[in-house]
């Protein structure tokens, strides 16, 4: 007992801020950020000019849409803060992050609402073995108390969730705080250090009863605590301070501190809690499994500044790293470092080198990618492997003037080397340029990053639905070309069956003629004039699930060309297929719905709204109060399926599609169709 964390670990830190959509994680940057003396005071977020997402985007939707970095110093040392998107359409941005910060500040709030949003954010960091603290901020407005908050979020952990502070209250209002490991009170003063006062009298047994479960806690983990504990002996605080780093620093315990970030209420404690307790650069490099590379770093984020060009912000893992070096990544590609900075937001002080634990950024390394692995000299194995989760938005981009075309392709793999959730496509049946991402709002700042960090004017719509058609009966057709003009003529004439064919088989082309009536070499004609046409059948759609067999026809040996034959061949499938009984089909997609099960009743309501066939439901594999719902579903009606979600389920629902099959579409809505086909055509 008292040794099992060792010294306290000191050096640069690297520290994640992450939760909930509008929890407060920008407002507590920036209260840190105040309070180390980093910025001259603190900014309301809602008024802008934070050291935070300061992006137009950002402020237009009054939330951060992408990270920021931050570096303080704090009693002579330094961290870096790193403010991450709340939202869950931006919550790929986190993933390179946290692999390689060394502790996670969960902002969280006494809101059951945001509970779901919550149990994404512990479970990524409980997958990805980061130690975590949670904050529970805008204490100041809670109306349960903090016990009753914490069973509320309990369930959202893996780990406990250990109350290490508890709120000070006079009249109903919250004062202050008592920090149970030092027994001590702390009166809040607004954006000013705490005043230290002596416990209550009238507080003094909540204050008992909430430090012997912060004990009991720690003594799951230490038997000596625990003997101690039994036998009604006062533990020293030494060692109380020890178990509660040690059991951080190995994911067993997730110590919850309490404050108003608006106020700046709580924010010194925190700072404390980090210096002391927080793991350093040596454990994330084994929790990554690093083999002792020197220098070694790993990608967190890239940008691309007005003016400074491409930045890739590194954790430096091990070792110096210096200006003007040279880099290869575990992808193979290489470049050298033009630049060194350390950053405050948007702003960025250039540095000559840096030490092992700091968060740069390296200039100019065109070749290298956010979740790159990076060594100076020689070739280094990735440590993280970066999963974006399946897209579950897409449109269509065109630009509003021609000339703009390899400007937004350019703009456009800018922004996805930025956010490597974001993909991009040219779709070649239809020419259009797909983005697909995770969300309605993650595509809409897209747009407006095109728009006004590019100065691309951008019209977007859904993308073409991929619908094809087919038909439901079989019949035989002569098409014969003939035209005599003076000198050589054209002449080319088939009989060509026609005959639908089993679903998902495509196209078979046949020929049983015999006698040479129609010569050898003009067969391979008479099929490419049959494909040409199925590219666009009687309905205006490419079609499938046809055979063609060339039975007949008759030739002339001077006025037969491979071109009369094709013709010969198109005209006989556009007066044969209308006969045919043509139908459209439309792609129908097997859907997987992720939501957390006291919405499952609200989820299965709206697949058949949507033209969908609920399959079944079940519980989520390895997810406690989470259902996966699985549906077949018309592709045309998954569209903005995910804004519905995410309405009925607190905003945390996700869906995977893969296609299914091809089935007819009739009535109404095919006539609409089709109606637009033509007059698009």
């Amino acid at each position: 007992m008292g040794k099992r964390a060792g010294e306290r670990r000191k050096g640069p830190k690297c520290v994640a801020i992450v939760g909930p959509f509008a929890s407060g994680k920008t407002t507590l940057l920036e209260a840190l950020l105040a309070r180390t003396g980093a910025i001259p005071r603190q900014n309301a977020v809602s008024a802008g000019g934070t050291v935070g997402d300061n992006s137009p985007e950002a402020r237009a939707h009054q939330m951060s849409v992408e990270a920021t970095f931050a570096t303080t110093e704090f009693m002579g040392e330094s961290i870096t803060f790193v403010d991450c998107p709340g939202s869950i359409e931006f919550a790929f941005e986190t993933q390179p992050i946290l692999a390689a910060c060394d502790i996670a500040i969960v902002v969280a709030e006494p809101d059951e609402k945001k509970f779901p949003a919550l149990q994404l954010i512990m479970r990524q960091l409980d997958e990805m073995g980061v130690p975590r603290m949670l904050f529970l901020n805008k204490i100041d407005r809670a109306s349960a108390g903090v016990r009753d908050t914490l069973k509320l979020l309990q369930p959202a952990s893996t780990t406990p969730l250990m109350l290490r502070q508890i709120p000070l209250r006079q009249d109903g209002i919250v004062v202050g705080s008592i920090d149970l490991a030092l027994e001590r009170a702390y009166i809040y003063r607004e954006h000013a250090e705490s005043t230290i006062a002596d416990i209550p009298d009238d507080e003094k047994a909540r204050e008992i009863e909430a430090r012997f479960s912060m004990l009991e806690a720690l003594a799951d983990h230490d038997d000596g605590l625990m003997e101690q504990l039994l036998e009604e002996i006062e533990p020293p605080r030494d060692a109380i301070f020890d178990d509660l780093s040690a059991d951080l620093r190995d994911g067993a315990i997730t110590p919850v501190l309490i404050g108003a970030a608006e106020k700046g209420n709580g924010v010194l404690r925190l700072l404390k809690a980090i210096r002391h307790d927080a793991p350093d650069v040596e454990a994330t490099r084994a929790r990554l499994g690093a083999d002792g590379d020197k220098p070694l770093m790993q990608v967190m984020k890239t940008l691309h500044t007005a003016h400074g060009g491409k930045l890739s912000i590194a954790r430096v893992l091990a070792g110096q790293v210096a200006d003007g070096k040279e880099v290869t990544s575990s992808s193979g590609a290489s470049g050298k470092v033009s630049g060194l900075y350390q950053m405050l937001g948007k702003d960025q002080n250039k540095l000559a080198s840096t030490g092992e634990g700091e968060t740069v950024a390296l200039g100019k390394l065109d070749a290298i990618a956010t979740g790159d692995t990076l060594k100076m000299g020689g070739s280094v194995a990735p440590l993280v492997t970066l999963q974006p989760p399946s897209p579950v938005y897409v449109a269509a981009l065109r630009p509003r003037e021609r000339k703009d075309d390899v400007k937004l392709s350019a703009g456009l793999q800018k922004l996805v080397q930025e956010d490597p959730s974001l993909s991009m496509e040219q779709n070649q049946e239809t020419g259009e340029t797909i983005i697909s991402g995770h969300g309605e709002m993650h595509l809409r700042v897209t747009v407006e990053r095109l728009e006004g960090k590019y100065q691309i004017a951008i019209d977007s719509h859904a993308p073409q639905v991929p619908y094809r058609e087919t038909i439901r009966k079989s019949v035989t057709q002569r098409g014969r070309h003939k035209k005599q003009s003076g000198g050589h003529g054209q002449f080319g004439d088939v009989v060509l069956d026609i005959k639908p064919l089993p679903r998902g088989s495509g196209f078979e082309f046949t020929d049983t003629i015999t006698g040479g009536v129609v010569p050898k070499q003009y067969i391979p004609s008479v099929e490419a004039g049959v494909r040409d046409y199925l590219r666009a059948g009687p309905l205006g759609f490419p079609v499938v699930d046809v055979g063609v067999n060339l039975a007949d026809g008759s030739y002339h040996t001077v006025d037969s060309s491979d071109m009369a034959f094709q013709q010969a061949a198109r005209l006989g499938m556009k007066e044969g297929m209308a006969a045919c009984s043509p139908v459209l089909l439309e792609p129908i997609l097997r859907v997987e719905i992720y939501t957390p099960s006291d919405t499952t009743a609200k989820v299965t309501a709206l697949v058949p709204q949507r033209r969908g066939q609920i399959l079944g439901f079940d519980g989520r594999p390895g997810w406690d109060g989470w259902d996966v719902v699985e549906a077949m579903m018309p592709q045309a009606e998954i569209g903005n399926l995910i804004v519905e979600l995410r309405s009925a389920t607190a905003g945390v629902a996700t869906y995977v599609t893969r296609f299914d099959h091809m089935a007819e579409l009739t009535g109404r809505i095919a006539d609409d169709i089709m109606n637009a086909q033509g007059k698009a055509a």
